[in-house]
Order: C-alpha cells, then sequence, then structure tokens
C-alpha cells in the first residue's frame, strides 16, 4: 500500500476545492450591474410596495440634465420677479441643483411626459434661506392652462430654516386653494412622495403620510408633469439652493398619459403666453 503524504493530502483537497468552484460558477456569469445609491433610504415606494417606478432619473451625467428634464428659461422668474435661467441649474455627482442668488436669479425645471393619476417621489435636501426663496416640488398643467388646469404643490418649503413644509392643491377659474402643512427638517435628505388616484391625494414625507385630500371636485382634470422650482420672492438677503438626488414616476391602471411633451433637451416656460413655442405639443 502506498500511503500519501500530509503535504500532498493538504495539495489535493486545495486543488479540488478550486475544481468544484470552477464547475459552480459559470464562465458566462457577470456581476450585476451597479445600483445607482441613494441619499434616501427609507421611503414610500419600499413602505407601500410600490414596485418598479414607470421612469426613474438619477442626474448620473455630470454636466448636463436628462434629456426628459427640461430647464425653464432665459425668461421672468415666478410672478415676473427675477430671473429664471438654466445656469442656475447644476449636475454634479449624481445630484441636481438649483441655486438662486440674491439678486433674484434662480431656475426650475419639468419632467416630460406627464400623466394623469400616478405616483411620484424625490429625494430632495434644501439649504436654509435668507429670505426670498421658495423651494417646490409640483405637478403643473401639462397643457399650461393654469388656473382652471390646477397645481399640485406636493412640497412647499417658505420658511428660511427650511423646518415646515406646505401643501397647495390649487382648483378653479378663480384659484381656490386647499392646504395643509406638516413639520420636517428638509435640510437633510428626504424622500416626498405624492400618491394621486381618482379617489384621493395623499403627500408623504419618508414614508410618513402627511396630508390627505379627497374632495375630488378639487383635482385637476387632465394630465399634470412634474417640476422643480426655486421660486424668488424678493427681497432676498442671500443666495439659496436646493438638490434633488433622484426622481421616480409610477402610472397606475387609471393614469391618462400626457399628449402634449416636449422634444428632448427642448427649453420649457413658466410663462407659456410670452414664450409659445416652449410649451408642450403633439410630437409626431
Amino acid at each position: 500500500m502506498v500511503r500519501m503524504s500530509d503535504t500532498r493530502r493538504v495539495l489535493v483537497a486545495v486543488l479540488s476545492g478550486f475544481a468544484l468552484l470552477a464547475c459552480a460558477v459559470p464562465d458566462s456569469e457577470q456581476p450585476e450591474p451597479a445600483v445607482p445609491s441613494s441619499q434616501c433610504t427609507v421611503t414610500a415606494a419600499d413602505r407601500y410596495g410600490w414596485g418598479e417606478p414607470t421612469r426613474a432619473s438619477h442626474f448620473e451625467q455630470d454636466g448636463a440634465l436628462p434629456p426628459d428634464w427640461h430647464a425653464y428659461g432665459p425668461e421672468p422668474g415666478h410672478n415676473k420677479q427675477g430671473v429664471r435661467t438654466p445656469d442656475a441649474i447644476t449636475v454634479s455627482a449624481g445630484v441636481a441643483t438649483i441655486r438662486g442668488t440674491v439678486d433674484g436669479t434662480t431656475g426650475a425645471m419639468s419632467w416630460h411626459p406627464g400623466q394623469r393619476f400616478g405616483r411620484w417621489e424625490a429625494c430632495v435636501r434644501s439649504d436654509p434661506a435668507h429670505g426670498g426663496f421658495n423651494a417646490l416640488l409640483l405637478l403643473w398643467p401639462v397643457a399650461e392652462d393654469f388656473p382652471v388646469g390646477g397645481e399640485i404643490d406636493w412640497m412647499e418649503i417658505m420658511s428660511d430654516d427650511r423646518q415646515e413644509t406646505s401643501f397647495f392643491l390649487h382648483y378653479g377659474t378663480d384659484n381656490q386653494q386647499d392646504y395643509g402643512s406638516v413639520r420636517h427638517d428638509s435640510t437633510q435628505w428626504s424622500a416626498y412622495a405624492l400618491e394621486w388616484t381618482p379617489e384621493r391625494m395623499t403627500a408623504y414625507v419618508n414614508g410618513e403620510p402627511w396630508y390627505t385630500n379627497t374632495d375630488t371636485d378639487h383635482f385637476p382634470p387632465r394630465p399634470m408633469n412634474m417640476t422643480m422650482q426655486l421660486d424668488y420672492f424678493p427681497p432676498a438677503a442671500g443666495d439659496a439652493a436646493m438638490h434633488l438626488d433622484w426622481a421616480k414616476q409610477w402610472a397606475l391602471p387609471e393614469s391618462e398619459p400626457a399628449e402634449l411633451s416636449l422634444a428632448p433637451g427642448d427649453p420649457a416656460t413658466g410663462q407659456p403666453r410670452d414664450y409659445p413655442e416652449r410649451a408642450p405639443r403633439r410630437l409626431g
């Protein structure tokens, strides 16, 4: 009988282990693509099982907005105060930022195509302000027919310390408004969400519901698109900024897709009467 030395036993065991590993891992197996990291770890989508979004933006290309995001302007700002310009919007390290300066130069951007009914969620953070700047996430009528087309401000932060968030539902020919608010530190990354069904609207922050509206007669009558704005309300005593890590949109079975949109990379406007060439249109 030939006895195997201890050294040979170890060597055979090691080689056998490598052979088993080679058989267990197919040559064709590739590592899964990296999932973009998120600044927001608690979301309404995760808590309520919304599943994969219909659309999502993660702002992965430095220096450029994704083609389905459309910067406003250059044009006068909110209520013809200050200036909205694409130059106020930057993209770096996976984050889109709108900056406002003390002279009223700021920015806004819209996300197309829109829909009637659905879910939206965005991971955002707002720097403290020194008067003069409101940070907003909203749904705006694709048909550009405000006020009859409605407006849903599902995050409007007016306080300079960014510790209180408001909800405004605009409706009717005379721009009536339903209102709610919540105390929340929006200087920290926060996941703000809106769920809009034919029966109900609910706003969330970090997965917690904080505003609900069931007055369906007040709901917008047509498709809306998501917009992010840093609006100027003079005077301002200093600069301000708001930041967007990601945005997601879900269609529901009841959702109605917008028939109007903007071509990839086209500019947008908040003043379609003055800049009709920037208004959403039928694309064919």
